[in-house]
């Protein structure tokens, strides 16, 4: 039965001829991981340093003003969630985004809050 609130209409009434999503759980879960990893804004100034280009982690502690345990944590979290990869340079680690679709949702997320 019904809550009397609720309209009493068929489940068929409503078809609005919208095709079913293209995209399966895994995409979704994968998405929530990546919006979790963009909803810490410590993470999404990291990645906004990166979107103007590659950086060495001991620059981007400096940068922030953060200590490089610090900074090596959030990146650590960001490259598990796939959002920047990373190379070895001697003794130095330079890390970039993964893509630019990355840098592409940072900038118009950070654009919208600006409209």
């Amino acid at each position: 039965m019904k809550p009397a609130h609720l309209p009493n209409c068929e489940s068929d009434a409503h078809d609005s001829g919208r095709p079913d999503s293209p995209y399966s759980s895994n995409d979704f879960e994968a998405g929530a991981r990546l919006f979790r990893a963009l909803g810490d804004e410590s993470r999404l100034r990291l990645l906004e340093y990166l979107s103007r280009g590659e950086a060495c982690v001991s620059e981007i502690a400096e940068k922030s003003g953060e200590g490089l345990s610090t900074v090596s944590q959030r990146l650590r979290i960001l490259r598990m969630d796939g959002l920047v990869s990373r190379r070895r340079e001697g003794k130095h680690l330079f890390y970039r985004l993964t893509d630019h679709h990355i840098e592409e949702l940072i900038r118009n997320g950070l654009e919208h809050i600006g409209e």
